[in-house]
């Protein structure tokens, strides 16, 4: 008897999660599931987004803090060529030789790092001054660098190599943000090849563009 009465029973509720479930795929969204839906979807801007031009084939990959950044020769500056560019890109961690507008050579580089939304490297138009040398080291900053180029009338800011520590030699972990992210007080760092390339043969009064981009 018992037997006759469940089976009925359990097909009734069957029937019923089934027409339940039929209703629910039947209804419309709620606003709630419409707006999930649809939201836009954001992408996060990445260090290449920020850069004006796109990377070289020839860029050196894996990065090398230690070699030229591009596998081609450096350009042939004339001692007195009037018209050079330094494009500097601080979220794109780039630096980019420019002849006549053209690129014609990228640097991997790393400046000033982000406080409040702003780098300790300053934006605008500067130029390549006088003032350059082998090495330095800053006993307040207990760190150096090769091949230092300035690029500011109080030489409080430079174009110089990764960072060295107290005993000359390369901060490593420091050395590793080449190309890939921030990481000097303001300066800003190259490759112990470029820094070494820029420091000889940029002429003194090449202009200098530092942007955000």
């Amino acid at each position: 008897m018992k037997n006759n009465i469940l089976k009925p029973l359990t097909i009734c509720l069957i029937l019923l999660i089934g027409i339940i479930s039929l209703a629910r795929i039947s209804m419309p969204p709620t606003a709630n599931e419409v707006n999930q839906t649809h939201q836009p979807i954001i992408k996060k801007k990445t260090a290449a987004s920020y850069r004006p031009y796109k990377d070289p084939e020839d860029l050196r990959r894996p990065y090398n803090w230690r070699k030229s950044s591009e596998m081609k020769r450096y350009p042939t500056i004339k001692r007195l060529e009037n018209d050079l560019t330094i494009r500097v890109s601080l979220k794109g961690n780039r630096v980019y030789i420019l002849r006549d507008g053209q690129r014609v050579y990228t640097m991997l580089a790393s400046s000033g790092i982000y406080k409040n939304g702003k780098s300790l490297t300053p934006t605008g138009n500067f130029k390549i001054n006088y003032n350059r040398g082998i090495s330095f080291y800053n006993p307040e900053l207990n760190e150096g660098a090769n091949n230092w180029t300035s690029w500011d009338e109080k030489d409080e800011y430079l174009f110089h190599s990764v960072p060295t520590k107290s005993n000359g030699r390369y901060n490593i972990p420091e050395a590793r943000k080449l190309g890939i992210k921030a990481g000097s007080h303001g300066c800003i760092r190259l490759s112990v090849s470029d820094s070494n390339w820029l420091m000889k043969n940029i002429p003194y009064g090449t202009k200098v563009i530092i942007k955000n981009n």
